[in-house]
């Protein structure tokens, strides 16, 4: 496995190699490749999202890379600019990563699913155009609106004392175009955090303008669940349920079906 960590010119931005090396088994096998967002509502970002999450798509077969953007008190658009550059820099390296170039995509949790999703549906504002267009977002749980469901703390921590003029600037469920990609979605209906309207919202949007996604929301589990296994949290946390722990198998399906 090729582990390293990576310092991005521009923004400064870092990222976490999880990459394996498959050049004496499969010399032209190049593997997807997902940028993971951990969550932590802008303030910080949650190690239960970021490397256990990165080994087990590793396991899956998926190269991944967690990419440590700027949080509170960095404000917006710094974590959208960061976003750019990792999408841009992963598709300029997919050789060297051994990935496709073809089948980038984010995948974020909480406040990390709002900035996987912002570069997803705001690639055509930053500089690179689509150098940085995600081919694909995975969202879990995430933060999407500034609007009646929003998660005021995640919005207020990237907006800062702007909030009220910029709000609406990134509540993303109003920014679905016709080329927006494809969406794999999750969320709990017991979230008390982050509402599952959220999904939803983005979900409806994704639906007005055909965007391909697949949506899964179970009944039961809070927020942060991550993997919602024992390698996340005490194998006696009632954060453990079997059933949200599919998702990331699920996930990879899909992803490794988009073409």
């Amino acid at each position: 496995m090729r582990h390293e960590v990576i310092t991005l010119p521009e923004t400064g931005v870092e990222l976490e190699t999880y990459l394996t090396d498959n050049r004496a088994v499969e010399p032209e096998r190049r593997r997807p490749l997902v940028l993971i967002f951990p969550g932590g509502a802008y303030a910080y970002r949650s190690d239960r999202e970021a490397e256990p999450v990165a080994l087990r798509l590793l396991s899956l077969g998926i190269q991944s890379v967690v990419v440590r953007y700027s949080v509170a008190p960095a404000r917006y658009p710094k974590a959208l600019k960061e976003a750019a550059e990792a999408v841009s820099y992963a598709r300029a390296h997919a050789e060297e990563w051994l990935c496709d170039p073809h089948r980038i995509a984010v995948l974020g949790f909480s406040a990390g699913g709002h900035a996987a999703a912002h570069i997803a549906l705001k690639w055509h504002t930053q500089p690179q155009q689509k150098d940085c267009r995600p081919d694909a977002m995975i969202l879990a749980y995430p933060v999407i609106t500034s609007g009646q469901y929003a998660h005021q703390g995640s919005i207020q921590n990237l907006l800062g004392p702007d909030c009220e003029k910029l709000k609406s600037e990134v509540s993303l469920e109003n920014f679905v175009t016709d080329e927006t990609p494809p969406a794999f979605l999750w969320h709990t209906r017991e979230d008390s955090s982050v509402p599952p309207e959220n999904t939803l919202l983005l979900a409806t949007g994704l639906c007005r303008h055909g965007i391909p996604f697949e949506l899964h929301i179970w009944q039961h589990g809070e927020h942060g669940l991550s993997l919602s296994n024992d390698q996340v949290y005490p194998p006696d946390s009632p954060n453990i349920h079997p059933e949200c722990q599919e998702w990331i198998e699920m996930a990879a399906r899909w992803l490794l079906s988009i073409t």
